[in-house]
């Protein structure tokens, strides 16, 4: 879990400049801030600012770890790399549905006080 966020995503979309870091940066931190809605992470919104933030600093918990990278890879190939085939977007946009309500039913609900 010690990859660099930023890094990940970049490689998942095939792009190895920086010319794009800026823009995939802004997608990751939406990512992100969708994800803490869902209750997954920590309990405030984590977003990366110099893309050196590791999956460690964002998830520990190992039994979400890869649905996570998943979930942030789909949300920002949507947004930063739409395909051009409707067929291929409505594809990922329902891969992104059934990622965010299968994280949402995994976090535990926090007892109550």
């Amino acid at each position: 879990m010690e990859l660099n966020i930023l890094q990940t995503i970049k490689t998942l979309l095939g792009i190895i400049d920086t010319a794009f870091d800026e823009d995939i940066s802004v997608h990751i931190n939406s990512a992100f801030m969708v994800l803490n809605q869902l209750g997954v992470g920590p309990d405030t919104v984590f977003s990366i600012v110099d893309g050196t933030e590791t999956w460690s600093h964002f998830i520990t918990d190992v039994t979400t770890y890869q649905a996570v990278k998943s979930y942030v890879y789909l949300y920002v190939r949507i947004l930063f790399d739409p395909p051009s085939s409707s067929f291929i977007l409505d594809a990922l946009k329902n891969q992104k549905a059934e990622m965010e309500w299968r994280l949402n039913v995994q976090v535990p609900i926090p007892p109550e006080a």
